[in-house]
């Protein structure tokens, strides 16, 4: 049996059906991922399976006894309270019930109460079935466990903790009451990449049920089990994670769209047969003109895919070919480093993203590297030509009073993109503004709505270079799919600011990364290879670390000896007879893995290969990228043993 399950539900405002006829169920043990367009109705789905709103109609059935715990995109909490006493209220009756039973206990003891007894007694084993049923009596202790897993200080208050820190304690408060199923609005929104990582671990090992909303696809793939795509009022399920998803929703966007470009030719040819002259009129059939009758409904009534956002840049002249060089770059703010020492060069075309810690100065590194900001030592140059386009993760670049419209051509009707004039509502409306919500004020949108108006505005303006500081946070995946798609298309600069780990593989070159204490190191490649890369490059440190620590306990061991026979004792203590080998055999492996290599390229390189023998092309195409992680893999091992034997091979 479901926990819960929803028949045939509708939910509308004003004349949009958010939910139209649509059925859900939740299983035990699930993990289910809601998505769907901005404003589809996912939000208000979550409140009806918690229990907090109702739909206008349809049938609902929950497990009796199910316990749903609702998680909001952004939680509040009293700024006085402490985070212990936050959590502890997650227990909900729990405290109540303890009061309510030390009263009786109180109240059995006192001669007055004799009278009552044997009411007091049962009122006793009520509140004690209660209490063993809630597993209560060890509340405290309960409370303390919930905050050792999720890494919070109890004694805390809510109103000292930065926006990640609230939404663990949102989940702790959560967490404690042991639902049957949580349900999550965006738990991944304003996160850093180690605070994902961490709720991903987190639900992967939660026992009950989960719903979530996000947009993170990496996170969906990670987590789901199944998704649940709204899209157009219907719940349509899908088996898996949300690679599996797009393939299957892509192939069910295809037939959909042959089955209704057969339709609509069959209703234009009927439409044509019934306006024939008087003597056709004659040969009409009843039942064909009920038939078309019907299409008209049909057609009438059918909801199509919403259209896309149609993204285009309105690209500036080019740049220098320098853009901004950094060279031992250092900032500070009171005694806490931001930036130490850095240097880097943006060239023209470059795709940068900068990947840290919330506070660990992204922002401020934007700004160095644009001239906006001067560092305390080191030289900033930046390029020439430039034009910025800045998108701000705050929104502060809008005014809420304003219109859309005015936002995007103050005191104008139109706007020039990309050498064309257009109108402003048209243009708009290729942001899925619809001309009565372009007349509106920005303070009547939504975050996702909020972010394609910035979009609008940012794509707006000629620019060779576009700062992004999180454009990603509310956007729906359509839309972020698009988004990539005219980045990685985007001729001129890209700086961007993001924790979306699929946006920054799609988009980004290279990942400029904070490690700490104000140390920054450029990575080539997206977020994945900063990741296989880093964590290689903290394997070589380590080694090298033990390799000198062994170097020293030796030295110190054996006092001085004559140089050369001391580094020769050195390197027998550290390589064993394995290593010696390997380190010996390295030279010749890496040569015959680079003259593979060379002859591989060599037969690509025409570009017939392909022509000849396709199935031996993609081959080679595959053993080229198999080399180069067998070369990089052999040459740190090479580097490695070197650092170990002393540094002779």
């Amino acid at each position: 049996m479901s926990l819960f399950s929803i028949t045939g539900a509708h939910l509308a405002f004003g004349h949009v059906a958010l939910l139209d006829g649509a059925d859900f169920s939740l299983e035990a043990g699930e993990r289910v991922g809601l998505i769907g367009r901005n404003g589809a109705g996912k939000s208000s789905l979550l409140t009806i399976v918690a229990g907090e709103a109702k739909p206008d109609d349809g049938l609902i059935s929950r497990q009796q006894n199910l316990t749903t715990v609702y998680v909001p995109q952004e939680p509040a909490f009293d700024p006085e309270a402490t985070v212990f006493d936050i959590v502890a209220s997650g227990l909900g009756d729990t405290r109540s019930l303890l009061e309510q039973f030390d009263q009786v206990a109180h109240m059995l003891g006192e001669p007055e109460h004799d009278h009552d007894h044997e009411a007091l007694l049962a009122r006793m084993n009520t509140l004690q079935g209660q209490l063993d049923a809630l597993d209560a009596w060890q509340w405290q202790t309960r409370v303390a466990t919930t905050l050792q897993q999720l890494n919070l200080d109890g004694d805390v208050k809510a109103g000292a903790l930065s926006g990640g820190l609230q939404k663990r304690l949102a989940l702790a408060r959560a967490l404690v009451a042991r639902p049957d199923a949580l349900l999550l609005d965006e738990p991944t929104n304003h996160l850093d990449f180690d605070s994902i990582r961490w709720l991903e671990e987190l639900m992967l090992s939660f026992g009950g049920s989960l719903l979530f909303i996000t947009h993170d696809r990496s996170f969906l793939d990670r987590v789901a089990t199944r998704i649940v795509d709204l899209d157009r009022g219907k719940l349509l399920s899908y088996p898996g994670n949300f690679t599996a998803y797009q393939e299957r929703k892509a192939q069910q966007l295809e037939v959909e769209m042959v089955e209704q470009a057969k339709f609509d030719k069959l209703l234009a040819q009927e439409e044509v047969w019934i306006r024939k002259g008087v003597e056709a009129r004659r040969t009409r059939s009843v039942s064909r003109i009920e038939r078309l009758q019907k299409m008209r409904l049909d057609s009438a009534a059918r909801r199509n895919v919403q259209g896309n956002v149609k993204l285009d840049v309105s690209q500036g002249e080019r740049s220098g070919k320098i853009v901004a060089e950094l060279t031992d770059v250092s900032k500070s703010y009171g005694e806490r480093m931001i930036v130490d020492n850095f240097t880097t060069t943006v060239m023209r075309g470059d795709k940068v993203g900068l990947v840290g810690q919330n506070g660990a100065g992204k922002t401020t590194l934007l700004k160095l590297i644009l001239g906006a900001l001067q560092p305390d030592s080191g030289k900033v140059r930046t390029g020439t030509n430039l034009e910025v386009a800045y998108f701000d993760q705050m929104r502060a670049q809008l005014d809420p009073e304003r219109s859309l419209a005015d936002t995007i051509a103050p005191g104008s009707d139109w706007i020039e993109i990309a050498g064309n004039r257009k109108h402003v509502m048209s243009y708009l409306g290729d942001f899925l503004f619809s001309p009565e919500r372009a007349r509106s004020p920005v303070r009547s949108l939504s975050g996702g709505e909020r972010n394609r108006l910035l979009l609008a505005r940012l794509f707006a303006r000629p620019a060779n270079v576009l700062v992004l500081d999180e454009p990603t946070n509310d956007l729906d995946i359509p839309t972020l799919e698009l988004l990539e798609e005219l980045l990685t298309d985007y001729d001129g600069t890209v700086l961007l600011v993001s924790h979306d780990r699929a946006f920054l593989d799609n988009v980004v070159t290279s990942v400029i990364a904070a490690e700490g204490e104000g140390k920054w190191r450029e990575y080539v490649g997206g977020f994945s290879d900063w990741q296989v890369q880093k964590a290689r490059s903290d394997e070589m440190a380590r080694a090298a670390t033990a390799a000198s620590n062994a170097a020293a306990a030796a030295a110190n061991g054996k006092g001085a000896k004559d140089s050369a026979s001391g580094r020769n004792a050195q390197r027998s203590v550290k390589l064993s007879f394995k290593e010696q080998r390997e380190l010996e055999s390295l030279p010749q492996q890496i040569a015959t893995l680079e003259a593979e290599q060379k002859e591989i390229v060599d037969k690509l390189s025409n570009g017939t290969a392909f022509n000849k023998d396709a199935k031996e092309a993609q081959r080679l195409t595959e053993r080229n990228g198999a080399i180069d992680e067998a070369l990089l893999v052999a040459l740190e091992r090479w580097e490695a043993l070197e650092a170990k034997s002393g540094g002779k091979a």
